[in-house]
């Protein structure tokens, strides 16, 4: 019988796996597509489902509800702000798990988490973008150098 086993424990304690649980509800907020192992991933699902219904209902304590789990301010004014906006005609289901292969070294089976119809564009926000120099010769960029004695 598989009674009392009501999730993974993933071979953490408690407190590790509340930790890790809300920087990984974090992060996909943020970013809107995560790669983590599946048996994580599979735990996150429900997680930021119901995440995002909170944030559905914009009233003050559900805000004070999802600052507590989350702990961060951006995101929750993000699921209150953008996610609840984007799925105000969904019943559910706001998240899907991609089965992305097997890690190197351990052979773990790898995932990717992802938000239903997310933005493209949220994957690049800590990226910092390439600045080219035109019209510069790479002689005039380097200074010569000389020695002092």
């Amino acid at each position: 019988m598989r009674h009392g086993f009501g999730y993974r424990k993933l071979n953490k304690t408690s407190e590790h796996r509340k930790a890790l649980f809300k920087n990984m509800l974090n992060s996909l907020i943020k970013y809107e597509q995560i790669i983590t192992t599946l048996p994580k991933a599979k735990e996150l699902k429900p997680q930021i489902d119901k995440v995002i219904t909170i944030g559905k209902k914009n009233i003050l304590s559900n805000k004070k509800r999802l600052f507590s789990k989350l702990q961060d301010k951006k995101s929750v004014t993000k699921v209150f702000d953008e996610l609840s906006k984007r799925y105000s005609a969904r019943k559910g289901g706001y998240s899907r798990v991609l089965k992305a292969g097997f890690r190197t070294g351990d052979d773990a089976p790898m995932a990717v988490i992802e938000l239903v119809d997310r933005n493209t564009e949220a994957k690049k926000i800590d990226k910092p973008k390439k600045t080219e120099t035109k019209g510069k010769s790479k002689e005039s960029q380097t200074a010569p150098k000389t020695l002092a004695k």
